[in-house]
């Protein structure tokens, strides 16, 4: 049975491929390899463990919290909690009680095990410190870096979406990338140091032993899906799971450092974007502090576009290249691209940077900026105009 096939009246019964299944083989098709199993200096690795041991502390915490703004949403509005509701949080208060510790707690000694979780060094990020610690020879710290608040802020903003499918898609990406993820850094910790992968027991606790428990994990929240998405809602949920994955994946590799940097310095970040109705859809490497430019010539005028420069390289179309038509006018140097579908204008080749693109801004996905800076351009006097500004934007294409 395939994504489109699930439907409520048979979440029971056996299918031929499993939701779970299905998405976890796209969303390998996504990593091959995953970053974590690239080869990595000792020094690149004790670097990357304190990133990671800030996102296992952090994690339980925001998925816990992301319940919040949805019961809220409730009471604000007056009435019952819906369905979608509680289906996203008993996945997630179990998720909460297994990275604390409580469910291994309790697996192993019944309900009178019960006080014993007060013991929080079960946590798992407890256990990651502690296998991190004895790898590198010392003890470490989180190190909530700007990379990983980043990330964890748009984690959490999916996580607690108030629109079902977002929040469903955000819960089962981070559990099937977890697994991937897990996986590789086990591999690498056990290679790079030389270490016996056994005694490793945050990693034995998710993916080793003849019953991991992070399988687990992926196929109770790949269950939400056959009772969250409505076959008319697929496309729309697997646009939203090569979001979220996408969004973990970037942060694995902003880690081990196969991130770029721009003119300035700056290190960049993927971005997402879509027109209107989504049927193109492309990705702009910039940085998550955005530097943008609002023009007043006629066009920018009643389009409402706000422009990111871009070099060419680094814009990549993912689908709908096909439904993009071409308009030019006056001097006919910039190519105006839009989608045939909706009229939205999300990149094109500007006349003061033919040979890049000017991306609209307002088509991206929030959850990568940091911050919008913007400068106005007199577009109206463009050859004037464009003197005190074209050392500025070279510098950054």
């Amino acid at each position: 049975m395939t994504l489109s096939q699930a439907s409520p009246s048979k979440l029971h019964q056996p299918s031929e491929i499993p939701a779970g299944e299905h998405l976890a083989r796209r969303a390998r098709a996504l990593l091959v390899p995953h970053p974590f199993a690239a080869e990595m200096s000792k020094d690149q690795v004790a670097s990357l463990l304190p990133e990671y041991l800030a996102m296992s502390q952090a994690f339980p915490h925001l998925q816990a919290g992301s319940q919040k703004d949805l019961i809220f949403d409730a009471m604000h509005r007056n009435r019952d909690l819906p369905k979608d509701v509680e289906l996203t949080s008993v996945v997630a208060n179990f998720i909460c009680w297994d990275e604390t510790g409580g469910h291994s707690r309790v697996l192993q000694g019944g309900n009178a095990a019960l006080p014993s979780i007060l013991d929080t060094e079960h946590f798992h990020s407890k256990l990651f410190r502690r296998d991190a610690s004895r790898l590198l020879g010392r003890a470490i710290q989180p190190n909530y870096s700007t990379t990983t608040r980043r990330y964890l802020r748009a984690l959490y903003h999916g996580l607690s979406s108030r629109d079902h499918i977002v929040r469903c898609a955000y819960m089962v990406a981070f559990e099937l990338h977890a697994a991937e993820m897990i996986q590789a850094l086990w591999t690498t910790l056990a290679k790079t140091f030389d270490a016996r992968s056994d005694d490793l027991e945050y990693f034995q606790v998710h993916v080793g032993g003849e019953d991991p428990a992070e399988k687990y994990h992926g196929e109770m929240t790949s269950r939400l899906i056959s009772e969250l998405v409505p076959a008319d809602c697929n496309s729309r949920f697997l646009d939203e799971f090569d979001r979220a994955y996408g969004l973990s994946l970037e942060w694995c590799r902003n880690l081990v450092g196969i991130d770029s940097l721009d003119g300035d310095g700056r290190p960049e970040v993927e971005h997402s974007g879509r027109c209107h109705c989504g049927s193109v859809k492309f990705y702009v490497r910039a940085p998550a502090e955005i530097s943008a430019v609002k023009c007043n010539c006629s066009i920018c005028q009643m389009s409402g576009f706000l422009h990111m420069l871009v070099a060419d390289d680094k814009l990549r179309i993912e689908c709908g290249e096909e439904l993009l038509t071409t308009y030019q006018f006056n001097k006919n140097i910039a190519r105006h691209t839009f989608c045939r579908v909706c009229g939205v204008k999300p990149f094109y080749r500007p006349r003061s940077n033919p040979l890049g693109f000017s991306v609209n801004v307002r088509c991206l996905d929030k959850t990568t900026i940091e911050s919008i800076k913007i400068d106005d351009f007199d577009g109206e006097n463009w050859d004037l105009a464009i003197r005190s500004l074209q050392a500025d934007w070279k510098s950054r294409i």
